[in-house]
């Protein structure tokens, strides 16, 4: 009865449709990716040099067609695909020097281990419009960085630093941040954001490795 069974059933594996459906989402969820994007989120931030993680996941959110909804984690999310990849798009609705709360919740929430955890960041240290791409590392004065690491017990994420530059003269490095991009640099930033972007993908789609051949900028 058994072996005629199987064969009416063309040799599939189960007769309960349910139990694959389960099998393909613990699959995706097995692979899935957490992406955050840095920023601070009133709207009088919006065009800041600090917020840049956020449009570049604005940018993979476009691109994916979705749109952002609100996570008990106090986050905006989108659940997508990045390059083909299951991903979770995010942007912290906490302050700057709060994203480690809502990065946690997330983490716990979709069952995302740290190496999986990719964090798009301003960095004062790299030129403008350069990316640098690595995994660990410490904060280097970011607050954004410094309390995730401690949130997640370890800085073993993937970081995609978007260069912002030093700020000019003696001006103070917390006071330039949150000033907007100048009008030299905002003719590049469409196509910087698209870069790192891009940048994220090849990451997901091709590991880390391949992604900082491509993409990441040596100076």
């Amino acid at each position: 009865m058994r072996g005629l069974l199987q064969r009416l059933l063309g040799g599939r594996a189960s007769v309960f449709p349910g139990r694959a459906a389960d099998q393909r989402g613990s699959d995706v969820g097995a692979q899935r990716w957490l992406v955050v994007g840095l920023g601070n989120p009133r709207p009088k931030y919006a065009g800041n040099r600090h917020n840049v993680g956020f449009m570049v996941a604005d940018a993979l959110a476009a691109r994916a067609g979705e749109r952002w909804k609100a996570h008990r984690a106090h986050a905006e999310v989108a659940e997508t695909r990045v390059a083909g990849v299951p991903a979770v798009l995010a942007k912290p609705r906490s302050y700057m020097n709060l994203s480690g709360g809502p990065v946690a919740g997330l983490c716990s929430f979709y069952k995302i281990p740290l190496e999986r955890v990719l964090v798009v960041h301003d960095e004062l240290d790299v030129a403008y419009g350069a990316l640098k791409l690595k995994r660990g590392g410490g904060a280097g004065g970011h607050n954004g960085l410094r309390s995730i690491s401690k949130s997640l017990d370890g800085p073993d994420y993937v970081r995609v630093r978007f260069g912002i530059g030093r700020p000019p003269g003696r001006m103070d490095p917390a006071a330039f941040v949150l000033k907007d991009f100048s009008g030299s640099e905002a003719k590049e930033l469409d196509l910087n954001i698209e870069r790192a972007a891009d940048a994220v993908e090849t990451v997901l789609a091709d590991g880390l490795e391949k992604a900082q051949n491509v993409y990441h900028t040596a100076q």
